[in-house]
């Protein structure tokens, strides 16, 4: 009888020891994400395995059917092509792709296949039930070929690993230079094998980014049987080969114990930096280790925000925080040596150089996500821009790979870089950085030429006017503000001037934003529901929805309508009358609550209005709806673009509470929690701690706030309590608080300020 009781009790501390090892598996914050969510429709996010802000994106190609491909991957295919080592995520125009390589059995075919059924092309269907995407890992398995493939990254490095069936009839891979995503095409490539193992080489290519360069090195896990190198469809003897359309085959014996194992790594710079890459990075063959070391470095980042909510909750909260971490993406080598805008190579610079700059989209609460959780990383995305702004004479607009793409309207690397001035950051030179801005606001292009005098910009001269000059208005605030506080009076002035331009746009007979022509008329005729892309007096957008776009100045907008009652009459038509765009509006406008469009970034600070005009419980309404009907689970859980991670980050915002109506003050006005509790982890072992009462579907109105053990009544915060540490208690209610956030004193204004 003692035996089985001791027995019993060791059983019992060994089961309470599972558990307890089991529970602390399973509050592993990587387990939350998944990368499908925003893969179907328009979400247009990468698929695939890499590191936070890492070079190498390694995922799944799709037969490219068209915009909604722009990442590679559409959740709506069945086809792989191959898998390649760069992607974007979440942007409108299709490019990289860079490195495509198929493994594959039988006849050895050349020819990318064409369509899913095409049996003389090289690529496989697969089925989403064979697939697995995780933080850093991603599995499918062909069913063409019956290969498992599996992927894992570091910063630098791919690594493949196919597992093939024993015994498979000439087993090989097919590694393309010539594939690109939607609008890339090589333009020169290089193919040399060192070694038994060993194949170099490069690939240059244009496409969105005019000019891209990346050199590789590929290495297997076991010796090549042969090599047959081809330009086009031409075979070439040797192993050897430079031109622009390049193929290699490459064949195996047989493959040892079913798994080939294949690491790459890229290099902006050399081949002998992507060789140094992969000896730092990955020098070993252990695929397990690797992808545990990948989930541990999201893990690492994720657990900067560690959140209570429902597990349905925290996988769109994890995913989207997982999404803000895609890009910008490193654009060096280990030892620090980058290729500048200019093409020259810079040696062992004192940053980390990056890439992948959708500035028009990321300036507006991306950028202000990395100020309190990646701190690290702000001054390398600030000296990353001045780098830029030396070497192509102006800071980057949408920078792609070291190139400039030139695309959207605006200077909002302004906002970013004083965004970080005015938060305290100095590891750039600030004399430097001003300049670059003020350079930035006097160029002859795009109407502000127009704005330099004061004046409106021509809606009969330059196209997308309103949409431009509010913008302009925008980064003109924040060079303002720099100005200020480097004691630059007249610059100032100047530049507060110009930030209230947007006065000049507003009818005031019909209280829109519109178009006025040289002569000083509106354009007419006028429909403030019709939108032309690209092509009309706003940018992706109508009137609707850009009379709201001036977060610099609320409370001049609100002036401009003659005051609270009539702003936000206004305000709720844009939410209750029904979208028109007519026959040739932006695919970009989705995410519709009437006139408000989720699904394009102009409208992101919208909601918010309410509560710089004394209604905050209207502003809860609106992000509880978007959040039910526009984030969710599933594959098609973005209702629009990612855009690099801005549509993430304004859920991220969104669902701790706040958010950063004003790119550059330092406060983020209070919405409504979508989350119990969150916890922010800072630098120097501070906390900020989010503690949310009563929070339910239908407690979604705040009823009063604690700041630090005091009663608050802002319906904002600002940066520097956040950053500061301490805690906040939100109370919530099924009903609007008669005071809470009503008064005028207790309203956010474009005043408040971080310092």
């Amino acid at each position: 009888m003692q035996f089985k009781k001791t027995s019993s009790i060791l059983f019992l501390t060994a089961s309470l020891f599972s558990l307890n090892a089991a529970a602390q598996q399973n509050t592993k914050l990587t387990q939350y994400v998944d990368p499908l969510i925003g893969s179907a429709k328009h979400g247009h996010v990468f698929v695939g395995a890499n590191v936070p802000f890492g070079a190498v994106q390694l995922g799944p190609n799709n037969i490219f059917e068209g915009w909604d491909w722009c990442s590679g991957y559409n959740y709506a295919s069945n086809t792989i092509t191959g898998f390649a080592h760069t992607h974007l995520s979440g942007t409108g125009i299709g490019d990289l792709g860079d490195i495509s390589i198929m493994p594959a059995t039988g006849k050895l075919l050349l020819e990318k296949g064409k369509t899913a059924e095409d049996q003389n092309g090289y690529l496989s269907k697969f089925s989403h039930q064979n697939e697995i995407a995780k933080a850093g890992y991603y599995s499918v398995l062909l069913d063409k070929y019956q290969i498992k493939a599996e992927l894992t990254a570091t910063e630098r490095v791919g690594f493949h690993q196919y597992t093939f069936k024993k015994d498979a009839e000439n087993p090989h891979i097919i590694i393309d230079l010539i594939e690109g995503i939607g609008w890339d095409a090589p333009v020169s490539a290089s193919f040399k094998q060192l070694d038994a193992t060993t194949i170099v080489g490069h690939r240059n290519s244009k496409g969105w980014a005019n000019d891209q360069r990346l050199y590789f090195v590929i290495k297997l896990s076991q010796p090549i049987k042969s090599i047959a190198l081809y330009d086009s469809t031409v075979v070439k003897s040797g192993a050897t080969l430079s031109g622009k359309k390049l193929k290699a085959a490459v064949n195996f014996n047989t493959i040892n114990h079913d798994k080939l194992q294949i690491k790459v790594a890229l290099s902006p710079v050399s081949i002998e930096n992507a060789i140094l890459n992969l000896k730092t990075e990955l020098p070993g063959w252990d695929f397990a280790a690797a992808v545990k070391n990948s989930d541990a470095k999201w893990e690492k980042e994720l657990a900067k925000l560690k959140i209570e909510a429902s597990n349905t909750t925290k996988n769109i909260f994890y995913t989207a925080l997982y999404h803000t971490m895609v890009a910008p993406s490193l654009f060096n080598d280990v030892n620090k040596d980058y290729l500048g805008t200019d093409k020259k190579v810079y040696k062992k610079a004192n940053f980390n150089n990056l890439t992948t700059f959708s500035l028009w989209d990321t300036y507006r609460a991306a950028n202000p996500l990395y100020t309190i959780l990646h701190q690290d990383k702000v001054n390398d995305v600030v000296n990353t821009m001045l780098a830029i702004y030396k070497q192509q004479g102006k800071l980057p607009v949408w920078h792609l790979m070291g190139s400039e793409t030139n695309t959207m309207v605006g200077y909002h690397a302004v906002p970013v870089i004083v965004d970080a001035y005015l938060k305290g950051y100095r590891g750039f030179d600030v004399n430097l950085a001003y300049e670059a801005i003020k350079q930035s606001a006097m160029q002859k292009t795009d109407g502000i030429e127009y704005i330099q005098e004061l004046k409106f910009i021509p809606a009969d001269k330059i196209n997308e006017s309103v949409g431009k000059a509010l913008e302009y208005a925008i980064d003109d605030y924040c060079i303002a503000q720099m100005a200020k506080g480097l004691n630059k009076t007249a610059d100032y002035a100047y530049f507060s001037k110009r930030s209230k331009l947007y006065r000049l746009y507003f009818d005031p007979s019909i209280q829109f934003m519109r178009g006025k022509l040289a002569n000083g008329n509106w354009r007419s005729p006028f429909d403030p529901f019709s939108s032309k892309h690209r092509e009309d007096d706003y940018v992706e957008g109508n009137a609707w929805q850009y009379t709201w776009l001036v977060p610099q100045d609320v409370e001049g907008l609100i002036d401009l309508f003659g005051g609270d009652k009539p702003f936000t009459n206004k305000l709720d038509s844009l939410f209750t009358l029904p979208l028109d765009l007519g026959t040739n509006g932006s695919p970009d406008i989705s995410g519709l609550i009437g006139n408000y469009a989720q699904g394009n970034e102009p409208n992101h600070h919208i909601p918010y209005l309410y509560t710089y005009a004394g209604q905050p419980w209207k502003t809860a309404d609106l992000i509880r709806k978007i959040d039910k009907d526009f984030y969710s689970s599933k594959p098609d859980g973005l209702c629009g673009n990612e855009d690099v991670g801005q549509m993430s980050a304004w859920y991220i915002f969104s669902a701790m509470g706040f958010y950063p109506v004003n790119p550059a003050n330092g406060a983020y006005v209070f919405g409504t929690p979508l989350v119990n509790d969150a916890i922010i982890s800072l630098p120097g072992n501070k906390k900020f701690s989010i503690r949310v009462v009563d929070n339910s579907a239908e407690n979604k109105y705040i009823q009063k706030i604690v700041l630090n053990g005091k009663p608050y009544t802002k319906s904002y915060i600002l940066h520097n309590t956040i950053t500061a540490g301490g805690n906040i208690q939100i109370y919530m209610g099924n009903k609007p608080s008669a005071s809470w956030g009503v008064k005028q004193e207790d309203r956010p204004v474009s005043t408040n300020s971080s310092r």
